[in-house]
């Protein structure tokens, strides 16, 4: 089997492509796939495939074999590669995911490859039922939620997946790896969440580590990068225009105020291609 593996700042996937196979299960796949020691290593399995409703298809499966509806970064890689592959010859163009139709645009070349991708993400839903989250009708801004016996205030949101911004003074303290799994399968949240600690810098800059459902502590989370900027933007911290500083880099954010959309700039990078048995 041919891969190539992509990363959007270390947010890291292995790509292949079958046609015609919307009804596969590729859980076994990724498990394998994904693995970073006995397999090409990776947060999550990413599959082009032929769309009937938009260009082309993408189909995200996390690490743990779970499929996703959309990645932020991983839509990023996927664009660059249907465009550096030719699957693509244009600069913009529509992606069927399991959020919906995405619409990425090239916003930057370098030697006639994709470098910088902006995608619009389509526009927040922030109605508590739809996150889902349980409890009352509403919104969840600013909210009080306890986890392991401490208090937490939380702004949660669905964008393409669940998503739930908790704010903390110093984000080097946090223990990702401790605190996500609690937040992700907290019984309010029936479809478990990814969770984004997020410390402000100032009213232009927020800096972000994503536990991602299914995937664990990753170093970039696109949709988590997006959430945070929202989150930030509705608790009043930011304005609509945000750069989100991760591990390895920044991704630029913008709350668009005509249309309600979220677009995201942001990197996309080759890491190597090859090919694995089975």
């Amino acid at each position: 089997m041919k891969f190539v593996k992509m990363h959007g700042l270390g947010n890291d996937f292995v790509f292949i492509e079958e046609k015609n196979n919307k009804d596969k299960n590729y859980a076994d796949a990724a498990r394998r796939l994904c693995d970073r020691h006995t397999g090409v290593g990776a947060d999550g399995l990413i599959v082009v495939d032929d769309s009937d409703v938009a260009d082309v298809a993408m189909r995200i499966i996390n690490a743990d074999g779970s499929e996703a509806e959309m990645c932020g970064n991983g839509i990023r890689c996927f664009a660059k590669y249907v465009y550096d592959t030719g699957i693509m010859q244009t600069d913009t163009f529509t992606v069927e995911t399991g959020a919906g139709i995405m619409r990425p645009k090239i916003a930057a070349l370098t030697d006639g490859k994709a470098e910088l991708i902006t995608i619009n993400m389509g526009r927040p839903v922030l109605e508590r039922n739809a996150i889902p989250m349980t409890g009352k009708d509403g919104t969840v801004i600013n909210e009080t939620l306890v986890v392991d016996g401490k208090t937490y205030k939380i702004t949660a949101l669905l964008l393409g997946v669940p998503h739930t911004v908790t704010y903390v003074g110093d984000l080097a303290s946090v223990d990702v790896t401790g605190l996500g799994p609690l937040f992700e399968h907290h019984p309010d949240f029936p479809k478990k969440t990814n969770v984004n600690f997020t410390q402000v810098i100032d009213d232009k800059t927020v800096a972000v580590r994503t536990w991602e459902r299914g995937a664990g502590a990753t170093l970039a989370c696109g949709t988590g990068s997006c959430s945070a900027a929202v989150a930030s933007y509705l608790n009043g911290y930011t304005g609509r225009s945000v750069d989100v500083c991760l591990a390895l880099g920044t991704l630029h954010i913008d709350y668009d105020e005509n249309d309600g959309s979220v677009y995201m700039t942001g990197p996309a990078s080759v890491s190597f291609t090859g090919e694995i048995e089975g």
